[in-house]
């Protein structure tokens, strides 16, 4: 039998030992990060004054769109995108890439972006389920309409897209700078055409904190009747509470019409506490906020769990695995005080036989 010191000896061995292997495993798997290669492209003289105009005249809300596909091309290992280069931008991306890099030799246990690749890939592979789950019964194929689309460019990198209208609600001037970019990226509209996976791409010019943008989703297409799956990522927590729930409400009120899917990721108060400036929208329970407003089949998940990990969180002892352990209702962890900032990434659906 062993001696209580030799007990703790065996221990601290133990866990020093794991402590080894996650660092091994951290620093493996950022070996595909290699030195930064910048599309060719991003050197022309169009490309470069588009880029400007985003860096110099843009919001931060709007600068976050560059942001997100920055992530998306230095991700690439496991995101198929292949225009978020172009669309994100050098100086977003010589960003983002130091900071995974910093991150790399200092062995951190999360790596930078590595968020927004698990979002990313949760909200396709929970966009294409959706779509699946329709089958064939819908008369002119399903729609999806991403609120708040911003650089995002899976009308030509889905293939579940393929029977599918897709309609990206945004600012005009992006949606503007965006079309641009593509239009230095693929050519032609002719090209841009082939090259897209989506049955059909309609830009629709409207700002989604106003209360006519679903009229003017309508006015380009937009057939209520038509199962659809909305998509809200990496938004809503910029728009104010009223703002919020009254875009909510709008995507609600459609399941009393036609199969509605909503797929949506939602900051907790401490996440918005980050910075107030920026966020203002939270919820701690939007699986108990969603139902109130006539969806149904709520389903939560966390960064970390079975459905949103994707192999990409090798440290066990990494935050988000923390924030799975302790109940949702604690503010801060037990062990060092951290806040608990939590993003829920969130699908709801809803029937008209089920609407309320």
């Amino acid at each position: 039998m062993h001696s209580p010191s030799l007990l703790q000896h065996s221990q601290l061995l133990s866990n020093a030992k794991k402590m080894e292997d996650g660092q091994r495993e951290r620093h493996s798997s950022l070996a595909w990060l290699g030195v930064l290669k910048l599309p060719e492209l991003l050197k022309s003289e169009t490309v470069r004054s588009l880029h400007a105009t985003i860096d110099n005249e843009w919001e931060s809300v709007h600068r976050s769109a560059c942001q997100t596909a920055a992530g998306r091309a230095l991700w690439n290992h496991v995101i198929h995108d292949p225009v978020a280069g172009i669309l994100a931008g050098e100086s977003f991306l010589r960003s983002l890439y130091d900071k995974m890099r910093k991150d790399w030799l200092e062995n951190a246990r999360e790596v930078s972006g590595v968020i927004l690749a698990v979002r990313t890939l949760w909200f396709d592979a929970k966009l294409e389920a959706a779509i699946n789950s329709f089958g064939s019964s819908d008369d002119g194929g399903a729609q999806v309409v991403l609120l708040g689309a911003g650089m995002d460019a899976r009308a030509f990198r889905l293939a579940c897209l393929k029977e599918c209208s897709v309609f990206e609600v945004d600012f005009p001037e992006l949606l503007r700078v965006k079309a641009a970019l593509l239009q230095e990226a693929m050519g032609s509209d002719e090209h841009q055409q082939k090259m897209m996976t989506a049955k059909s791409l309609v830009r629709v010019h409207a700002d989604i904190r106003d209360g006519d943008w679903t009229e003017k989703l309508q006015r380009c297409g937009f057939v209520p009747r038509r199962n659809t799956v909305w998509v809200l990522e990496g938004i809503i927590y910029y728009l104010h509470h009223t703002e919020a729930m009254q875009v909510l409400q709008s995507i609600a009120d459609n399941c009393a019409q036609t199969r509605t899917v909503l797929l949506a990721d939602f900051m907790n108060k401490s996440s918005v506490s980050l910075s107030h400036s920026t966020f203002h929208f939270y919820s701690d329970w939007p699986d108990q906020l969603l139902p109130t407003l006539g969806f149904s089949d709520i389903k939560l998940s966390q960064i970390g769990d079975p459905d949103a990990h994707f192999g990409l969180l090798h440290d066990p002892q990494n935050l988000f695995n923390k924030l799975r352990k302790v109940p949702r209702s604690v503010q801060a962890l037990p062990e060092d005080g951290t806040p608990c900032r939590r993003l829920y990434l969130v699908e709801a659906s809803g029937f008209p036989n089920q609407a309320t």
